[in-house]
């Protein structure tokens, strides 16, 4: 299985310090949705591993969680795309999860649900978190410059971007995969 993991938020939709609360407040990064279909039409396994502590903090709840993917479900499928499976953490950080990026839960779960393993998988991300698990999981991490990646980018030393592939948006990752990445 050629599996692609995808943060969500900063990866796939406009990003917030504010949170994303709602499915009107849910809007793709242009080209995003199109490049998860040309992903899954070209053989890759996608799923999404993204935090949610906007539950835990009380801002939105699963109703309007479940509304969003739903929504970026269906503008993938509109689009001839498949999102196989979305893992996600609703805890603050102060709860001490084993689920929220960086800790293990959310791939561990992404495995279980697609009965493979992710060690070799791509994993495409905007936050230091995000490559800490994909490197932690035997990943290779994938940094978008969209959401949270400038800011993660300015404040990585060269030594944090060893074996990171950096991109400027989700697109152009697709764009790379596609035209013969050594995968």
């Amino acid at each position: 299985m050629k599996l692609v993991i995808l943060d969500r938020d900063g990866v796939i939709n406009e990003d917030s310090d504010n949170y994303i609360r709602s499915v009107d407040e849910w809007i793709p990064i242009p080209g995003s949705i199109e490049a998860i279909a040309r992903l899954s039409q070209a053989g890759y396994t996608i799923a999404v591993a993204t935090n949610q502590s906007g539950i835990g903090r009380g801002y939105y709840d699963l109703t309007e969680l479940d509304a969003m993917h739903n929504k970026m479900k269906r503008l993938v499928n509109d689009n001839n795309g498949l999102i196989s499976t979305i893992a996600f953490c609703p805890h603050t950080p102060d709860d001490d999860c084993n689920c929220r990026k960086p800790q293990l839960g959310l791939v561990r779960q992404i495995e279980a649900n697609l009965n493979t393993s992710a060690e070799g998988a791509w994993f495409v991300g905007d936050t230091d978190k995000d490559i800490d698990v994909a490197r932690t999981s035997g990943c290779k991490p994938v940094l978008v410059k969209t959401g949270k990646g400038n800011r993660t980018l300015a404040k990585a030393s060269a030594d944090d971007l060893i074996g990171v592939k950096i991109v400027n948006s989700l697109a152009d990752f697709a764009d790379y995969l596609l035209n013969g990445a050594d995968v």
